[in-house]
């Protein structure tokens, strides 16, 4: 098995705003995630989804049935794992899959992605990590979750863990506007992010957030106080996507029977909401997504006919008709960020 060294875990240290676009960036605007690793590790870090039969509690009763207004977890998971159950299975299937779409591809690493993956017991945790770490292509995991299932308990099986193989953490803040959440039903509020976050970083994980941009409130003005809220958190990298309406959620009826009522973003409104929070972020945070691409067959509204890798050039080329980069209205004088490890 290939190991990812440790040295990755640690944020770099914050640089002092410039009026310049930081040397970092490697000739971009912003700061790719995929850059990062390349340089960190000499190719790309190819996730391979994984179902391991989680579910969530705004799903299994505990705070609700049916999830998130928006959440249809068949739109976002891969085809291959339909019908699959044996973690070593699917990890087979996806890594022979991303071989031949990414053959410079420097890692395999496995993808907790389906629902809440550290929604149980520290002991079905170790079960299902540990059938995909003994599988010889993995190097490490990346495990999506909400900020309410990340007991204290989880996150210290998690820190000893990260001290072995990598071990990404991927939360899903969605909006730092509680109407917002409470709107879509997400069943927390932003303290609730705010506190996974700072727990987990004290622990010294490597910590991604995920923002949903276009849900039903947010506004640009919201937007933009989610993301001085988003500057504050410790952490090490982010993914965007857009709102995309998806069949069989409850957001999808409420705009199939009234889609006068909503208002979708364009992709140029889409993309200048990602660049309103980008260029109030703190430079070392990582972009590691610029969107999203759900399955036509499960797709309600709106289809830009886009694929993932058509967004990062679009993204480059607004923010350089906009003349600005991640971190340029950021003032590190004016933040107080956890350090990891502390």
């Amino acid at each position: 098995m290939f190991f990812l060294p440790r040295q990755a875990f640690h944020r770099s240290p914050l640089p002092k705003m410039s009026a310049a676009i930081p040397e970092a960036f490697r000739g971009r605007r912003y700061n790719a995630y995929n850059d990062w690793a390349k340089e960190r590790y000499g190719g790309r870090l190819q996730k391979i989804s994984v179902d391991a039969g989680f579910t969530c509690p705004n799903r299994d009763g505990l705070l609700g049935f049916g999830g998130c207004s928006f959440c249809n977890n068949e739109g976002f998971s891969p085809s291959y794992l339909k019908g699959l159950r044996d973690i070593g299975e699917q990890i087979d299937t996806g890594v022979e899959f991303a071989r031949r779409r990414y053959p410079r591809a420097r890692a395999f690493l496995a993808y907790f992605q389906r629902y809440s993956n550290t929604y149980a017991t520290v002991e079905k945790l170790k079960k299902a990590y540990g059938e995909a770490l003994i599988h010889t292509d993995i190097a490490g995991l990346v495990i999506g979750t909400r900020p309410d299932c990340l007991p204290d308990e989880t996150l210290d099986y998690l820190a000893g863990l990260s001290r072995r193989v990598f071990v990404e953490l991927e939360i899903g803040i969605e909006s730092c506007e509680d109407a917002v959440l409470k709107e879509c039903l997400r069943g927390h509020d932003f303290s609730c992010t705010r506190d996974a976050f700072t727990r987990a970083a004290r622990r010294g994980l490597f910590l991604t957030g995920h923002l949903l941009i276009g849900l039903p409130l947010e506004t640009r003005e919201s937007l933009i106080r989610g993301a001085e809220a988003l500057a504050s958190l410790p952490a090490d990298a982010l993914k965007f996507h857009q709102l995309q309406i998806v069949r069989n959620t409850r957001l999808a009826k409420r705009y199939l029977a009234a889609p006068e009522s909503f208002r979708l973003p364009d992709m140029e409104s889409y993309l200048d909401s990602v660049i309103d929070i980008v260029e109030r972020l703190p430079p070392n945070v990582k972009i590691q997504r610029l969107g999203s691409e759900v399955p036509p067959d499960v797709l309600a509204s709106p289809d830009w006919g886009m694929r993932l890798d058509k967004f990062p050039p679009l993204f480059e080329e607004r923010l350089r008709a906009r003349n600005t980069w991640q971190g340029r209205l950021y003032a590190v004088e004016e933040r107080r960020v956890p350090e990891k490890g502390r």
